[in-house]
């Protein structure tokens, strides 16, 4: 949220860290396991070479993370295949935990968790404070509105509406920056939930996240009523001077040259979007 695109202040990053400590979460926003889209062993700080590279992930954002309930339940979606193809490029077994977004970073602060893999945009505040691999994806932002809204036909049009956004995510800056009053929200899923209900008058997001859910779901209830004119770059976010970085980009090199992103990117959106 991507997790994904714009700004997000040092001082929301602060506040970060502060909340995952008193979120209603066990284990300060962990609220899941490891998934079956690669083999898992008990977390050993993610030494390369036959370690362990712990992963964590929403698990509630689709395309990118989320559980496919006709696979009984198991973690898939584009980021949990690239990053598994990442790990077993490096020879090392990756084991997901699902952590809510707002509390993702102050994991991976804490040294829960190795990486995250959730669509994170790379801008310069987050630049400032963690590690980002080479990006894997290229995207532009998606305003959703309810159908029957004609109100809505730009990013200057959300000046006085509401949004509902992860108060920690870019698109919420995006969208404050458009002048929107902004409702927090847990993840895409509840942001449109709240748009049908008529309790907020749209949510900004990945405008690939927006398109896989119109098709999958056939809801005609909503729609993209605008796109945002800016492109952005997603990435794998680790600790500051993180040993693992260089062998991450190594992996997605390969990963670029092999054809093996060009062939995940199609699988999901049916274009090459690994940029």
């Amino acid at each position: 949220m991507l997790r994904r695109s714009p700004l997000v202040l040092l001082a929301a990053a602060a506040a970060l860290a502060l909340s995952a400590c008193g979120g209603s979460s066990p284990a300060d926003g962990i609220v899941g396991g490891s998934s079956s889209a690669a083999p898992s062993g008990s977390a050993s700080g993610g030494d390369s070479g036959g370690g362990v590279l712990r992963v964590a992930s929403e698990g509630t954002y689709s395309p990118f993370t989320y559980h496919d309930q006709a696979d009984g339940g198991k973690l898939t979606g584009y980021d949990v295949d690239v990053i598994t193809a990442v790990g077993q490029k490096m020879g090392m077994q990756v084991e997901f935990t699902d952590v809510t977004w707002d509390a993702i970073f102050a994991g991976l602060e804490a040294g829960r968790y190795d990486v995250i893999a959730n669509q994170v945009t790379v801008n310069p505040e987050r630049q400032a404070l963690y590690d980002f691999s080479t990006p894997y994806t290229t995207s532009t932002g998606a305003i959703i509105t309810r159908a029957d809204d004609t109100s809505i036909t730009s990013l200057q049009s959300l000046a006085g509406k509401t949004t509902a956004q992860s108060l920690t995510s870019n698109w919420a800056q995006v969208a404050k920056d458009a002048g929107a009053d902004v409702e927090g929200v847990e993840g895409f899923a509840q942001a449109v939930t709240l748009l049908k209900q008529g309790r907020v008058d749209a949510t900004v997001n990945d405008d690939l996240a927006a398109l896989d859910y119109l098709k999958t779901t056939g809801d005609t209830s909503v729609k993209v009523a605008a796109k945002t004119t800016d492109t952005s770059q997603q990435a794998f976010a680790l600790a500051k001077g993180s040993e693992l970085t260089p062998k991450v980009d190594e992996a997605l090199a390969e990963l670029k040259a092999d054809g093996t992103l060009a062939q995940i990117s199609q699988k999901y959106f049916g274009e090459d979007v690994s940029g």
